[in-house]
């Protein structure tokens, strides 16, 4: 029989590649949606004639429950979450309760269902915050600086704890920031190259940042989601961080996108302190060695490549919407004339 995978945010970027990359491994894929009057599937379009979509939510233990009884998933990986920080400060009470008492509740689900389930939690970067010691490692003090990382951390310790308390086979990946063309706009990398795209084709001529200093750790996404699946595949339960060990200014981000186009980023870029965090997370960077020699896990794609791929892709985004304003207008003026039939 097929192994069965059940993944909570399986809309977002990561759930995207990781239901790719499961259902390139032979599994039988299913994925968590919240009921919504929008469509939501953008992401995961291309293949949802290939894997089973669950109506639930985080914030309801009944329908993790029932979810998890009918699906019987062999490994489950959360990835659902608020997860974008600048939010964190103006929703701190739904992240906690998605975010992080969300976890605790799919836990429950597979303590009382099937405590032989074996369980990924996406913990984060972000839990280091204000960095205790450079690079970081599994065993690098946390102290996370935004409602976000509080509520990861949260996350993080509960599945430890379940895993100690009750037996369970359940992992942390500390995954550190991992991008690519599924990001989210809301997102600084995507809000970058979708911008640089949009000037580039004439449609914008600023974009409004705030802390170009700030360092991150930059890597694909589709490369993640397959330390994901290795670590609940090893013979013992651990937490890994995951990253590439290098670390680039967000002004390094801004160079390259606008420099692969041919334009001048000083010319368009305008510092905005609304951008700005209320606390800061200055530096972040993996040391990613526990993953490299017990997953044999390295990131493949240098920061640069990464980059110029996912300003290409919002380029041919642009100018796909381009094209189809142009069909649909062209379309409208060959509409036939209705004429009103009643006798004058």
């Amino acid at each position: 029989m097929s192994p069965v995978a059940l993944i909570t945010g399986i809309t977002g970027q990561d759930g995207s590649y990781l239901a790719e990359f499961l259902l390139r491994k032979g599994y039988e894929v299913h994925g968590l949606v919240r009921r919504s009057s929008t469509d939501t599937f953008d992401r995961i379009q291309h293949l949802k004639d290939h894997i089973a979509l669950h109506c639930g939510d985080m914030l309801d233990q009944s329908s993790l429950d029932r979810i998890v009884r009918n699906v019987r998933p062999t490994e489950v990986y959360n990835l659902a979450a608020q997860s974008f920080v600048a939010a964190s400060w103006n929703q701190a009470i739904f992240t906690s309760e998605v975010t992080a008492l969300g976890a605790t509740r799919l836990l429950e689900a597979i303590r009382n269902v099937d405590p032989s389930i074996r369980f990924y939690q996406a913990s984060s970067s972000e839990m280091f915050g204000k960095v205790q010691e450079t690079p970081q490692r599994e065993s690098t003090p946390f102290y996370p600086r935004s409602p976000y990382g509080v509520a990861k951390l949260y996350g993080h310790w509960i599945t430890i704890n379940y895993r100690e308390s009750y037996g369970l086979f359940a992992c942390c990946g500390i995954l550190f920031n991992h991008e690519s063309p599924r990001r989210g706009l809301e997102f600084v990398t995507r809000k970058i190259t979708d911008a640089v795209a949009r000037i580039h084709l004439g449609l914008a001529t600023e974009l409004r940042l705030g802390n170009l200093d700030a360092q991150r750790d930059w890597g694909f996404a589709g490369d993640y989601v397959q330390a994901m699946w290795q670590m609940l595949q090893q013979d013992q339960p651990e937490d890994f961080v995951i990253g590439t060990g290098e670390t680039h200014r967000v002004r390094e981000f801004v160079e390259i996108a606008f420099h692969h186009l041919g334009l001048n980023w000083e010319n368009h870029v305008v510092i905005d302190p609304k951008f700005c965090r209320p606390a800061e997370v200055e530096l972040l960077l993996a040391n990613p060695s526990k993953a490299r020699q017990r997953l044999g896990w390295e990131a493949t794609m240098p920061f640069a490549d990464l980059i110029t791929s996912m300003v290409d892709a919002d380029v041919r985004r642009w100018q796909s919407q381009a094209n189809q304003t142009e069909d649909s207008a062209t379309s409208s003026q060959f509409k036939p004339r209705l004429f009103d039939t009643k006798a004058a």
